[in-house]
């Protein structure tokens, strides 16, 4: 083990209740629950998010800038899709309990669960799971970079992605959902967290579906 610690400190926790550590719950069927080293400190990279989903809602477009996710499905049904940066397509799989899904670090990805009561694990090699989302992506970027950038009507723009709030999380966001902020403990202060944007160098062209 790389972590250096006093493992003999009273302070050392080797168990954790996730159920404790609520970092987003759209209603009671999806929320997700988290656990890295801020909530049990002798994670040595390692930290994951545990994920309850109904029918056809999603985990919403985002990407990891500091690890792998590696998604097993516990029960249920899901689609896992990624985008793949070096052949431009978005590559589909389908999980049920006992199948996984590696989503290397700094991928474009998204869930969708395909039945009710679907229960998955998102598995990181690092101790705390950075992000950076979709919906932040959409809201955060001024309206003019976007219009400039993609020749759009600026107006068109704003109004098309009116409905888009940051940290949405789970998807569709147009229901009424509880937010949960960190623990005091965490290094995240932007609800449910904060995340230091590193977006990825990706040259996008026209993606072909692809579906396994």
């Amino acid at each position: 083990m790389t972590k250096y610690m006093d493992y003999s400190s009273p302070e050392a926790q080797f168990s954790y209740d996730v159920n404790k550590s609520p970092l987003f719950k759209k209603d009671h069927q999806n929320l997700i629950n988290i656990l890295g080293v801020n909530q049990l400190n002798t994670l040595d990279d390692t930290s994951l998010l545990d994920i309850y989903l109904s029918k056809h809602n999603f985990v919403e477009p985002h990407y990891h800038q500091n690890a792998a996710e590696l998604v097993y499905c516990i029960s249920g049904a899901a689609i896992v899709s990624i985008l793949n940066p070096f052949t431009k397509e978005i590559l589909s799989y389908r999980i049920s309990p006992g199948q996984v899904a590696n989503v290397p670090q700094g991928w474009w990805h998204y869930e969708e669960a395909t039945k009710d009561n679907t229960h998955l694990l998102a598995i990181f090699n690092s101790p705390v799971p950075e992000v950076v989302l979709g919906s932040d992506i959409l809201k955060l970027t001024p309206s003019s970079v976007m219009a400039k950038n993609y020749c759009m009507n600026e107006n068109a723009w704003i109004k098309t992605t009116e409905k888009v709030k940051p940290g949405t999380y789970i998807g569709p966001s147009c229901l009424e959902r509880e937010r949960y902020s960190p623990p005091r403990e965490t290094q995240f202060s932007y609800p449910p967290y904060y995340y230091q944007y590193q977006p990825n160098p990706y040259h996008y062209r026209q993606c072909i579906p692809k579906t396994f």
